[in-house]
C-alpha cells in the first residue's frame, strides 16, 4: 500500500479519526465502493479492526453502505468532507461571537460576586467535625458546580462523614460534581461509589492539597490534616474564602489536576483487568502451554458457535518473533547501533542461528546466511519471522521505533537474507 496523502491524513487525525480508520477511509476514496474485506486488504488493517472502523466511519458519515450484494462501502468525497469541517468550524465561531458578551459579562460578575460586609469572607475552620458540618451546609446550597480535589487517603473519610450523601444530593439537583483524586486498590470501593453519581478522575500525580470549590462563590482549602500537618484525624484546619482571587486559584488548581487525569472507568479497568497475560513456553516443556492455547481456541469456538477457525499464520509468526526479539534483547549489551549489531552477531554464532554480517552502516544493512528459520519445509517462516525479530531487538535496546525490510526471495539462494533497518 502506498503512503496516504499526509495532509488529509493529518486532518482526519485532528478531527478524531484514528490512524487505522483514516487508512480505511482513504482506501475507499482511492478505490471506490469496496467490500469490508477488500477495504481491510487495501488499507493493510487487520480484518477485525477494519470491520470495527468501517462501522464507526459509517456512523459518522465518512462511509456509506451501498444496497448491492455483497454490501460495499463508498467514501464521502474528500472535498465534501473538508467542506463539512469548514461549516462546523464556521458554526462554532459564530456561536462564540454570539456568546462573547454573555461570557465577558459573567466574568465581570464573578469578580464582584461577594458581599463586602460578610464577616465570613475569610474564615478559619478548626476541627474535623466543624469542617464536616460546614461542608454539608455548603453542599446543600450549591447550585451549579462543586469541584473537589482530594487525596486518595481521604476518600474513606468522605464516606464515613456522610459527605458522599451530600454530594449525591447535589448531583440529583442538577449540580455538576467533579472529583479528582488518587484511585488505588485500597480505595477502589469508595471510588466506585463516588463515580456512581459524580464525574471522577484519577490524578496523574499526587494530589498535594485538598480543596472544594462551590459554584463561583467560595472555596475551602485544607491547610492541615491527617495526611498533612495534623497528628490525627481530628486535628484538621481549613480556610474558607469568597475572595475572587482565592476562588480562582482553587479552580485553577482543580483544572490542572483534572485535565491530564484518567477517567474513572479507564482507571477501574486498569486496576481490575491486567493489560496482558503471559504464557511461558519453556524449552523441553512446550506441550503444556500449547495445550493451553488449544483449550482457549476450543472454548472460544464452542462459546461462539464457530465451526471452523482460520488463523492468520503470518500474524502468529510475527507475534512470536516480536517476543523472541525482546527476549534476545534482554541478553545483549550496548546502547549504540554498532554495539548492538556486534552483540547480535555473536549471539547468532553462539546459538547456531546462522551467520549475521553488516553490509552497510547507513542505512543499516544486515545479511543472514545459514538462517535457522529458512527450513526446506517452511521457507516463508524466515522471511516473516526474521524482520520482526531484528526489529524487536533494535526497538527494545534503543527505545524508539525501527522499520526492517523483508528479504528478496529471488536472491535468497545467492545472497542469503538481506535486511535494511531504518529508524521509524
Amino acid at each position: 500500500m502506498g503512503r496516504p496523502a499526509s495532509g488529509l491524513l493529518e486532518l482526519l487525525g485532528e478531527h478524531g479519526v484514528p490512524e487505522k480508520a483514516a487508512r480505511v477511509y482513504l482506501a475507499a476514496c482511492r478505490s471506490g465502493p469496496q467490500t469490508a474485506s477488500e477495504l481491510a486488504r487495501l488499507s493493510a488493517v487487520n480484518r477485525v479492526e477494519a470491520y470495527r472502523f468501517i462501522k464507526q466511519l459509517t456512523a459518522e458519515g465518512l462511509l456509506e453502505a451501498t444496497k448491492s450484494r455483497p454490501q460495499r462501502f463508498a467514501a464521502l468525497a474528500p472535498d465534501a468532507l473538508v467542506d463539512r469541517w469548514i461549516r462546523r468550524a464556521s458554526d462554532r465561531l459564530q456561536r462564540l461571537e454570539q456568546d462573547r458578551s454573555r461570557i465577558l459579562a459573567d466574568w465581570e460578575d464573578s469578580r464582584t460576586e461577594f458581599d463586602d460586609d460578610d464577616p465570613r469572607k475569610f474564615a478559619v475552620l478548626e476541627g474535623r467535625e466543624t469542617i464536616r458540618r460546614f461542608l454539608l451546609k455548603r453542599l446543600g446550597t450549591a447550585e451549579r458546580q462543586v469541584l473537589l480535589s482530594t487525596t486518595g487517603l481521604s476518600l474513606p473519610g468522605l464516606i464515613d462523614g456522610g459527605l458522599d450523601r451530600a454530594l449525591r444530593g447535589a448531583a440529583r439537583r442538577g449540580v455538576k460534581v467533579r472529583i479528582v483524586t488518587e484511585v488505588y486498590p485500597p480505595n477502589l470501593v469508595e471510588a466506585k461509589l463516588l463515580a456512581g453519581f459524580a464525574e471522577l478522575r484519577h490524578a496523574s500525580g499526587p494530589v498535594a492539597n485538598r480543596a472544594v470549590v462551590f459554584d463561583k462563590l467560595g472555596a475551602l482549602v485544607y491547610v492541615s490534616g491527617e495526611d498533612g500537618l495534623g497528628r490525627n484525624r481530628e486535628e484538621q484546619v481549613a480556610l474558607w474564602s469568597s475572595a475572587p482571587m482565592f476562588v480562582q486559584l482553587a479552580r485553577d488548581y482543580h483544572r490542572r489536576l483534572w485535565s491530564p487525569a484518567t477517567r474513572a472507568e479507564e482507571r477501574f479497568v486498569e486496576l481490575e483487568s491486567p493489560p496482558s497475560a503471559m504464557l511461558p513456553v519453556v524449552a523441553g516443556k512446550e506441550a503444556v502451554p500449547f495445550q493451553r492455547l488449544r483449550e482457549i481456541t476450543k472454548l472460544g469456538m464452542r462459546a461462539s458457535g464457530v465451526r471452523e477457525l482460520n488463523l492468520n499464520l503470518p500474524e502468529l509468526i510475527e507475534a512470536i518473533a516480536r517476543q523472541l526479539g525482546r527476549e534476545i534483547a534482554g541478553q545483549l549489551e550496548g546502547r549504540s547501533v554498532e554495539e548492538i549489531t556486534r552483540e547480535l552477531r555473536q549471539y547468532y554464532e553462539t546459538h547456531t542461528m546462522g551467520h549475521l554480517t553488516t553490509l552497510k552502516e547507513s542505512p543499516l544493512t544486515l545479511r543472514v546466511t545459514g538462517c535457522f528459520a529458512c527450513t526446506a519445509d517452511s521457507p516463508e517462516i524466515g522471511r516473516v519471522m526474521c524482520p520482526q525479530l531484528l526489529r524487536a531487538v533494535l526497538e527494545t535496546r534503543l527505545g524508539h521505533r525501527w522499520e526492517v525490510s523483508k528479504p528478496d526471495p529471488t536472491k535468497h539462494a545467492t545472497r542469503g537474507c538481506v535486511f535494511t533497518a531504518r529508524p521509524g
